[in-house]
């Protein structure tokens, strides 16, 4: 009679403990249940957010992917409503998806560059004349880079982006006063800026360094993105973020395959961006043209030499 007793008594603590494990079970649940759920809801808000607003579709014939690096041609237009757009961002990013090294090269806009089917003009004005695939032939033409993708971002949907990313601000450090054709007034010293001021700050050009200072602010800008984009305290607007990239930025990406690709680059580890600008320093020299304007007139062979080393592959 004791020994039953004994081990009653003995197995009750352990059903204690297969209710507390069961609870927690439940708890954890319920919890990735209200996770998801608000996730969904946020990518959907983000959805309807970015409703009819990217940039239309462009027909566009990519260079077919050979070996591990992938290229995608990112631009940056300010469309003001308006048919056809000149490019103010034009950079072509190149992802190794054996080391998950990330490459960043920026294009000055004022190169002077050969139009398959027109005259020599500005390298941004391809885009204007042909869109996307226009832009893309003449700078594979000019350097024997492939292009495999493109993505399209309007500046006032940039804003949008990075207020629903970051709603605290992006910190910058800010090296000058700032205000002129920009639309804000930016001040010496580290601020954080919402959308629009980082906006103004990536497209200042008029003080001495002019587009060559430019560019270096848009590679500064990328990399404070990425680096809220990875933030711990920035996971909960990541879903709506990514929602409303699907309708502000375009693509020749499915919805899907955009995500997919993201998603590869980030779970392979912290990325790391190098930066390059093209034309590279003593490469160049300042021309006008009668029909182009003042234009940078680059040694085309040195460019593309420094090009095939810095992304480490061999071009045509």
């Amino acid at each position: 009679m004791e020994e039953q007793e004994y081990t009653r008594r003995s197995q009750r603590p352990k059903k204690r403990r297969l209710r507390k494990g069961r609870a927690l079970f439940s708890l954890l649940l319920l919890c990735i249940i209200v996770l998801v759920g608000y996730s969904v809801m946020q990518y959907r808000s983000g959805l309807e957010l970015a409703n009819d607003t990217k940039v239309a579709q462009e027909d566009f014939s990519g260079d077919t992917v050979k070996g591990d690096i992938e290229n995608y041609l990112l631009l940056g237009i300010d469309s003001r409503g308006e048919e056809k757009s000149r490019t103010d961002t034009m950079m072509v990013l190149s992802w190794d998806k054996k080391t998950n090294n990330v490459k960043l090269v920026s294009l000055m806009r004022d190169i002077y560059a050969d139009i398959p089917g027109y005259q020599s003009y500005k390298l941004n004005t391809a885009y204007y004349l042909g869109g996307v695939q226009l832009l893309k032939e003449t700078i594979s033409n000019m350097f024997g880079l492939p292009i495999h993708h493109y993505a399209i971002i309007d500046f006032k949907n940039f804003e949008s982006l990075v207020d629903i990313l970051a709603p605290n601000g992006v910190e910058i450090d800010v090296e000058k006063d700032m205000s002129e054709k920009i639309g804000v007034a930016l001040k010496q010293g580290v601020h954080n800026l919402n959308g629009k001021e980082l906006l103004g700050y990536a497209r200042f050009r008029h003080d001495a360094e002019g587009d060559f200072g430019r560019v270096a602010r848009q590679q500064k800008v990328i990399e404070a993105l990425k680096n809220e984009v990875l933030a711990p305290q920035n996971i909960l607007n990541l879903p709506k973020f990514v929602g409303a990239a699907q309708g502000y930025v375009t693509t020749d990406y499915s919805s899907s395959g955009e995500i997919q690709q993201v998603l590869k680059m980030v779970s392979k580890g912290k990325v790391k961006i190098e930066k390059a600008t093209i034309p590279i320093e003593g490469s160049y020299q300042f021309k006008s043209f009668s029909h182009a304007g003042d234009s940078i007139v680059i040694d085309v062979e040195k460019n593309k030499a420094f090009l095939s080393e810095f992304l480490g592959m061999k071009l045509e």
